[in-house]
């Protein structure tokens, strides 16, 4: 991932001639969203900035936003693309707007849950060597990137599943997430398990492998009812 980033910091450096940026221009992100765009076809967005007068608030008309900053807003979600010149022109003008990525169709999906309930959970699946795609990390929340999957097919999985807890999250079809190295209201976001390094789109897991081994893992840690 950062051999990626650097080719495209180099490339956006000499296109803008070798002129020092602005302060406020944040080169890193828009490497990325090209990266997840071109080279692994995510569709992605810009999401909402924090508020500028407090970053825990966000930008959006809602005051009781429950993830600042990490939503989209206008554009929204269905203007998710994989085109290079629309990704350019967004980061041009809104430099740290936060990376969204719209999750399902051919993107893929997540699994999302508190993170100190992940931190356990993925200790206890390396224990077992438990393979596992990109993990992302917010400071409140970790989603387990998966391969895309339907409603229909969610819904049979955690029917036939005598406890699910109540603090996982599917971001399916019509989702979204905010993706590394975004910076919303909540704090940063980072690559818990990065991707490897290269131009191929990361390999992902299946929906039903994570969720059963997620919730396994879960109750064998004995996470408190509070943590989920």
């Amino acid at each position: 991932m950062r051999e990626i980033l650097g080719r495209r910091r180099g490339l956006l450096s000499r296109r803008n001639g070798g002129k020092p940026r602005r302060n406020d221009e944040r080169p890193e992100l828009i490497g990325a969203a090209l990266t997840f765009a071109t080279e692994w076809q995510w569709p992605v967005l810009p999401g909402v900035a924090p508020d500028p007068q407090g970053r825990a608030r966000c930008a959006c008309p809602d005051p009781e936003c429950t993830v600042p900053g990490a939503h989209p807003f206008d554009p929204g979600l269905l203007a998710a693309t994989t085109d290079a010149r629309m990704v350019r022109w967004w980061w041009a003008n809104r430099p740290s707007a936060p990376i969204v990525l719209a999750t399902g169709g051919k993107a893929p999906c997540a699994v999302s849950l508190p993170a100190l309930a992940a931190s356990r959970a993925l200790a206890l699946l390396d224990r077992r060597g438990m393979r596992l795609g990109p993990v992302i990390a917010a400071p409140h929340r970790w989603a387990l990137l998966v391969k895309p999957y339907s409603m229909e097919q969610l819904g049979e999985l955690l029917y036939a599943k005598d406890f699910v807890p109540g603090s996982l999250r599917f971001h399916g079809e019509g989702g979204y997430l905010a993706l590394p190295p975004s910076e919303t209201g909540q704090g940063a976001v980072r690559w818990e398990r990065a991707p490897l390094p290269g131009s191929a789109a990361p390999w992902v897991p299946d929906v039903e492998a994570v969720v059963d081994a997620v919730v396994d893992a879960l109750t064998r840690t004995g996470v408190s009812a509070p943590e989920l």
